[in-house]
Order: structure tokens, then C-alpha cells, then sequence
């Protein structure tokens, strides 16, 4: 927990609270009752949960943190809640196939990571940062138990998930079936005025049960908008690999943003900046009116990459983009090796691919290549001469010969 006692003025300013309640919202369960609240003038606690499956948080991650930066704003406290016992058991929301477990020693190295990276978006004097295995690891299996007898076997098993599993048989195992339960009384234990998420709405409503269960009053869901990752296609997630880390370094970050699809270009300025939203309405016209998306693109990056860096940061990435793909150049500060000549392709990028199937299929399609556009079309290929390689969009290697 790194929150400071530090008394803070609460806002009440009903423009304010509107575009709190509206801006990258989709849907918010118990508004008229959160609004109260927030003109009320009475500070409220704000939850936001995560499941640490990975090291990183990544940009889609951000759209709820940010979202609970404007409560701060407002005067608020957000519970910035690290799942380490639910971790455990696996969240099944949106999986066709049970989610793979992680060890205790892996859900620990994660969560480490954790606090570090919400304090990039976060105000550490308004945030609570706490673990689930605060209560869980103390609770009896009495107590447990206790908490089963609050909920039926159809509340559960009718969850779209599960019912996609049954109609194409597949199993639903019963620790699965508890995962909301925990995190339902997650909000009973931090006393959650209010719980943000994109992807929680059955869980969350778990929530709004146990406290009304509880004698507490039921916390708001409010459900922001989910950004797709950088594919085009799917939910931004680790599990997927199509996500920017906040903790990705600034060209790395930069080139993901540039790779994004030009029909994801508006959301990721109303999702994934700082940008007003006059100024993003400026930017679509752009588009509208013939812009090349690729300096569009260019401007998002930038954007993006302050968030998380000082602005010459900012500006360097997008120098080392210009220098690396307009002007066919290479980036600074590349990993270098030194091989005998004749080393196999295979062995002197060994470390910068997954597996000789993945070079396979890069140079299958025409993306290995030197940088002075030689494309390497034979996986056989040796090195016979210093030489810089890039592979795929970002990957680069210096190559010497002994």
C-alpha cells in the first residue's frame, strides 16, 4: 500500500462529474446512485482489479487506470486491487478453454512489477494498492463456505462463457465456478463505492450482491471501453500478443502504435491519450479530407509514448522511426554479435526468434532482410560479411565476422 495521509478537496463541479460519467464509457451499472455520491461531496473508494497473469500492463489496462486517474482528479481514492489469490484460480471471463495456472513463485514476480508501472498513470497519494490474499489466505473453509450459500449453481453456470463451453462440450472444471464469488466479495472487503473494468460485468455483479448481502450499499459497474489490439481484431491482451506495454521502451512502443491498423487510428486518440477532444474531431477530419494516415499515425505515436516518457523521449522514437523505416536506416543501440563466417541465418538470430518455424515463416514472407534491402529468401543462408539484419518490423541485429 503506498497510499499517503493526505486530505484532498473534493470536486463537485456537475460538468466535471458528467464527463467522468461519460468519456470512454460504455455502460455504468447504478449511475444515478454514483452520481449522488459524487455530488454528495463524501470521498469515494474506487476499485480496479487485476489479474497478474503477466508481468506487464498494458495500454488497453490504461483505459481503466486512467479512468480512475479522473476520480483522483476529483478528490477520490482508488483501491488499486492486485489479484494474487484469484490469480491462482484463474479468471474464466470470455475463455472457451480453462485458463492456465501459475505457480506461486511466477503470481509473486509479477506482482512486483505492478506497482512500479500504475505509478506512471496513477496518483500515488490518492491510491491504495492492495492484494487479495489479504483476506483469502486468513479465511476458514467455513467461512467459505459461508459465502457459497449466497449463490445458486444457475447464477453461475449461466455466465455466456460457460454456456459456450456446454453447447460444444467442453469441460467446466469447479474452481472456475468460485471465481466470481472471490471477487465479488472483494468489493465486501475494500468497501467499493465503485468498481471499474472492461470485461468484469459478470463478476462485478457479484459484487453488488455480496454487499447488498452484507449491509453495505452496492457499489456502481462501470464498464469502459475495451481497445482492440494492435491486429485489428481482438481485445488488447498479453495472452494474445497483440498489446503495448506501458513498460515497452519508447521505439518499441512507438513502432507498435505505428503498425496498428489506419480503421483503429480515432480510438486509440480517445482511448489512449491526453489529446482534447476538439482537437482529436480536427484529426478525423483530417483523415476524411485525404490525410495520409501514416503521418496521422506518427502523431499518435507521439502522443502515446509522452504518457510514459519525457517528451525529448517522445521525440527521439519518432526520430529513430524516421531514420529506421523512411529512411530504410537502422536504429541506434541494436543488439550486436560476432560470428564466425559462414554461421547458418538460424544461429546468429537464435536469440531474436522463437524457433526455427518462425524463421521459416518470416522469410517465407519476405521479412528478413539486410538493411539495404537484400531480401534472404533460404533459411540456409550463411553469413559470409558484416552485415545489419532486420527481421519482421522491428527487430534488428548487428552482425561482425571474427
Amino acid at each position: 500500500m503506498f497510499l499517503k495521509k493526505k486530505t484532498s478537496q473534493i470536486i463537485t463541479n456537475s460538468l466535471e462529474i458528467e464527463k467522468l460519467l461519460t468519456n470512454n464509457v460504455e455502460e455504468i451499472i447504478g449511475v444515478d446512485e454514483l452520481r449522488k455520491k459524487l455530488l454528495s461531496g463524501r470521498k469515494l473508494r474506487i476499485k480496479f482489479g487485476v489479474d497478474i497473469t503477466r508481468p506487464n500492463i498494458h495500454i488497453g489496462h490504461a483505459v481503466g487506470l486512467r479512468k480512475l486517474r479522473e476520480f483522483q482528479k476529483l478528490g477520490h481514492t482508488v483501491i488499486f486491487l492486485i489479484g494474487d489469490a484469484t490469480t491462482r484460480i484463474g479468471d474464466p471471463s470470455g475463455r472457451d478453454k480453462t485458463r492456465p495456472l501459475l505457480t506461486e513463485k511466477e503470481i509473486q514476480k509479477n506482482s512486483k512489477t505492478y506497482t512500479t508501472q500504475v505509478e506512471k498513470i496513477l496518483d500515488a497519494d490518492k491510491t491504495e494498492i492492495r492484494r487479495n490474499s489479504e483476506w483469502f489466505d486468513k479465511m476458514s473453509m467455513f467461512d467459505f463456505i459461508k459465502l457459497l450459500t449466497f449463490v445458486t449453481h444457475s447464477q453461475i453456470i449461466n455466465r455466456e462463457a460457460f454456456q459456450k463451453r456446454i453447447k460444444e462440450g467442453k469441460e467446466i472444471f469447479a474452481h472456475e465456478l468460485i471465481y466470481p464469488i472471490l471477487q465479488g466479495y472483494d468489493s465486501v472487503v475494500l468497501k467499493a463505492d465503485a468498481a471499474v473494468h472492461a470485461d468484469q460485468l459478470f463478476n462485478e455483479h457479484f459484487g453488488r450482491m455480496y454487499q447488498e448481502k452484507f449491509k453495505q450499499e452496492p457499489q456502481a459497474i462501470i464498464t469502459v471501453s475495451m481497445l482492440v489490439g494492435i491486429d485489428g481484431k481482438n481485445k488488447m491482451s498479453k495472452s494474445l500478443d497483440n498489446y503495448i506495454g506501458i513498460t515497452d521502451n519508447s521505439n518499441d512502443m512507438f513502432g507498435k502504435v505505428m503498425s496498428i491498423p489506419d480503421n483503429i487510428i480515432l480510438d486509440y486518440f480517445r482511448m489512449a491519450t491526453d489529446m482534447p477532444i476538439y482537437e482529436i474531431d480536427k484529426i478525423k477530419t483530417k483523415l476524411e479530407s485525404g490525410a495520409n494516415p501514416k503521418d496521422i499515425k506518427i502523431i499518435l505515436a507521439k502522443e502515446i509514448v509522452k504518457i510514459y516518457y519525457e517528451e525529448n523521449e517522445a521525440q527521439k522514437a519518432k526520430e529513430n522511426f524516421t531514420k529506421t523505416f523512411a529512411e530504410r536506416g537502422a536504429p541506434e543501440n541494436i543488439k550486436e554479435i560476432i560470428v564466425n563466417k559462414g554461421t547458418s541465418i538460424y544461429d546468429a538470430v537464435l536469440e531474436l526468434v522463437k524457433s526455427k518455424n518462425e524463421l521459416r515463416r518470416l522469410i517465407g514472407d519476405g521479412a528478413v532482410s539486410e538493411v539495404n534491402g537484400n531480401k534472404i529468401n533460404d533459411i540456409y543462408f550463411k553469413i559470409e560479411k558484416d552485415t545489419i539484419l532486420k527481421i519482421g518490423k522491428r527487430r534488428f541485429l548487428k552482425i561482425k565476422i571474427k
